[in-house]
């Protein structure tokens, strides 16, 4: 089997060997067993496998295993700034995260893999301007999970009820709600895209809100989604 594919993280299993989770292009995502080599030649470089990464990745499928063993793998798309650059290293360690728990059991997995890979490549050569870019990237990726907010019915002074992705006129009976203020920047934030968002204006305290509010929207939508490690890293790194 063979198949492009994003890592979205990678976690320490011994003393030789790791486990990537990645988003492949044509299998969803996959856990693989790496094996950590010092050999100077060798098919799989486990140093190739780090947040948001790019692969071209080769295995043998084993349809009962839970890990499945890479045979080759190598970059397929090569990151100039993303590793280099400590605003996006931490959104790329961020969503990396967020996406390893968002996307596990998603059947249109090829829509999200090209949502995923073009957004890398737009972050990758952006110079200026991409301190939205995660709230951007996070509002836009629940169109493919199905529950993106719906701002038809927004009014101002209405709330913006997180469960059920809807404006109202009324206080939900629940406290999963946006009050008016900080609802009326959810249209504003859906109006925003890659090439547009440096024109919206959001002080580092309104994008650390809005963040939050984003976080806890996924885990009111999806089963299980964790409190998230990177997420004080993110928020601190963009508050000004």
């Amino acid at each position: 089997m063979r198949s492009n594919a994003i890592v979205l993280n990678v976690v320490k299993y011994n003393d030789e060997h790791f486990i990537a989770n990645l988003l492949t292009e044509q299998q969803g995502c996959v856990g693989m067993l790496v094996r950590i080599s010092r050999a100077k030649r060798t098919a799989v470089r486990h140093a190739l496998f780090q947040p948001l990464a790019v692969l071209s990745v080769e295995w043998q499928e084993r349809p009962r295993a839970e890990l499945q063993r890479p045979t080759a793998a190598n970059t397929l798309l090569n990151l100039s700034t993303v590793p280099y650059d400590p605003y996006k290293g931490a959104m790329a360690l961020f969503l990396a995260e967020f996406l390893y728990h968002a996307v596990k059991s998603e059947p249109d997995h090829q829509s999200i893999f090209t949502y995923v890979l073009r957004s890398i490549e737009w972050l990758d050569a952006c110079e200026t301007g991409f301190a939205s870019f995660h709230l951007v990237f996070l509002l836009r990726l629940t169109r493919f999970l199905g529950f993106m907010p719906n701002v038809e019915t927004t009014q101002p002074g209405y709330y913006f009820d997180l469960r059920s992705s809807d404006f109202t006129a009324e206080q939900p009976l629940h406290p999963d709600f946006l009050e008016p203020r900080d609802a009326a920047l959810v249209p504003l934030l859906m109006r925003m895209r890659y090439d547009n968002m440096r024109f919206f204006k959001f002080s580092g305290a309104d994008r650390s809100r809005m963040l939050e509010y984003i976080n806890l929207y996924y885990r009111l939508h999806l089963p299980n989604f964790p409190e998230l490690k990177s997420l004080a890293v993110l928020k601190e790194l963009f508050r000004a």
